[in-house]
């Protein structure tokens, strides 16, 4: 396994007090209170350091954004040849609700739901991801080619993520969800099974 040279190391390092400075300053001020520049100030960075990071404002909140887009796409291309489909990305997004559910985040789906920019931000990153994990459903040797089922169920798992997160039991909901969704798949493919 490669180690991560000491510039990576202190890129991700920079990157990560940029994105715990913006999401406490905003949590404490208010998202619209709060300015790039009031940040990189926070940070003691430079306005072109933070841009270089993350492309707006939006971003900062979102700083997660790649990995959780990742874990999705490695459900489909990392999981064992023999494994089922459907229960790789279940586990998957149990596992991301469960990290966006995890005590004290309340605050920031709190200021994401008050904030139209965030909101539409949000949107515009679900349909980004539905889209690679249907890039990678499509891409599966395994799987079936269709382009309009790869879409289909990646954009109910990129759903079930969203509306998990928003249940009074989000572990139950991820699981109701599922059963539709490999319910739904089986009838699309009923040779590849689930």
């Amino acid at each position: 396994m490669p180690t991560t040279g000491r510039r990576e190391r202190k890129k991700a390092a920079t990157r990560q007090k940029i994105a715990d400075t913006a999401l406490r300053l905003f949590l404490e001020r208010g998202y619209d209170a709060v300015g790039i520049r009031d940040v990189a100030a926070e940070a003691d960075v430079a306005v072109t350091t933070l841009f270089s990071h993350f492309a707006s404002k939006e971003a900062l909140v979102f700083e997660q954004d790649d990995t959780f887009e990742q874990r999705l796409t490695q459900a489909v291309t990392d999981r064992a040849p023999d494994e089922p489909l459907i229960p790789a990305l279940r586990r998957e997004v149990h596992a991301l609700v469960r990290h966006c559910t995890a005590e004290g985040s309340a605050p920031l789906y709190r200021m994401i739901d008050g904030s139209p920019a965030l909101r539409e931000y949000e949107e515009s990153m679900r349909l980004r991801h539905a889209e690679s994990l249907a890039a990678a459903l499509a891409a599966d040797p395994g799987l079936p080619q269709s382009t309009t089922a790869c879409r289909t169920i990646a954009r109910f798992v990129i759903d079930a993520y969203a509306l998990a997160r928003e249940a009074a039991d989000p572990d139950a909901a991820v699981d109701e969800i599922f059963q539709m969704i490999e319910a739904a798949w089986e009838a699309t493919h009923p040779a590849q099974g689930a």
